[in-house]
């Protein structure tokens, strides 16, 4: 592909992300638009388009036609846009770095889709569209999560998890919960959810699949979630206010970036290399995690002799 058409594709692929985002069938932009349905999708495949046509396109997506045009940083108000933007991403990547409290979705099990649904429909604010709106928000997030589990597997991407400590302690002690007043059974499942996940992670740690590092994190890492993209011609940074879990979960407050400027993304490549120095991998991280699990989570039910 020649760095024009590559330019064009990428374009799309962010007009796709800010669309997913807005809740926007392809049909609903090009009425406004007074395109054709196949015209935005072919936009979206890459088509060349034409500057007047993005200027209306980020009038439409409610953004502009830098961020189309991914000069310099690319912004997402929407969890929506900015997890299909890591999708398409990835696509292209060789290898991800990721701190994404409590774990990256990418390591979790089979099942941790359905209960995180419950979770953030659970967290919905009060002033949520009655819920509907809201729900097809979480759907739209679920199917590009699991889409982008369902690609590291096919591909084998290669992806390297910080896990923090505390934040699994913390997780492990308020189970996988949208808000607090839950009845108090209710609560001991989602503490035995957590525990769950934390299980699988372990099993991860020891069976060490090809392509998967995972590096436990003694010290309060920040709030913010990141991500490094290696893909062969460069690395995009990934920062991010939203986050699935560890704490109550935030799909809708703040914005998240993409860039690949070299400043930001040098800082962070030696910000990894500290933390991957310093932390515990392998049986050690095994351990470690046991010791969490033998102090803070909920107990499984105790066996009944036969």
């Amino acid at each position: 592909m020649s760095v024009i058409s590559n330019r064009f594709a990428e374009i799309g692929e962010r007009l796709r992300a800010y669309r997913m985002g807005r809740g926007l069938a392809a049909e609903q932009v090009a009425e406004r638009l007074g395109l054709s349905r196949a015209a935005v999708y072919r936009i979206e495949a890459g088509e060349v388009v034409k500057i007047e046509t993005l200027d209306r396109l980020a009038s439409v997506l409610e953004t502009s036609v830098g961020s189309l045009l991914g000069l310099g940083v690319e912004y997402y108000a929407n969890a929506t846009s900015y997890f299909e933007r890591m999708r398409q991403i990835e696509e292209k990547s060789e290898q991800v770095i990721a701190h994404f409290p409590p774990l990256s979705y990418l390591l979790t099990s089979d099942s941790y889709g359905r209960q995180l649904k419950q979770t953030l429909i659970e967290a919905a604010p009060s002033y949520a569209e009655e819920g509907k709106d809201y729900e097809t928000e979480i759907d739209a997030i679920i199917n590009v999560l699991e889409e982008r589990k369902q690609a590291r597997d096919r591909r084998h991407l290669s992806v390297v998890n910080f896990v923090n400590m505390p934040e699994i302690e913390r997780w492990l002690k308020l189970g996988l919960v949208g808000r607090f007043d839950l009845a108090a059974n209710e609560i001991i499942e989602r503490r035995l959810a957590a525990r769950a996940e934390v299980e699988h992670l372990i099993k991860l740690i020891e069976q060490e699949p090809m392509g998967i590092q995972i590096g436990l994190i003694e010290e309060p890492l920040p709030n913010i979630t990141f991500q490094l993209f290696r893909t062969s011609e460069r690395t995009l940074l990934g920062l991010s206010p939203f986050r699935l879990g560890g704490e109550l979960p935030n799909i809708r407050t703040g914005v998240a970036m993409l860039t690949a400027d070299e400043e930001p993304v040098r800082l962070y490549e030696q910000l990894v290399d500290k933390l991957w120095r310093r932390a515990y991998k392998g049986r050690e991280a095994a351990h470690q995690l046991r010791m969490i699990l033998d102090r803070s989570a909920m107990r499984l039910p105790a066996r009944k002799a036969s």
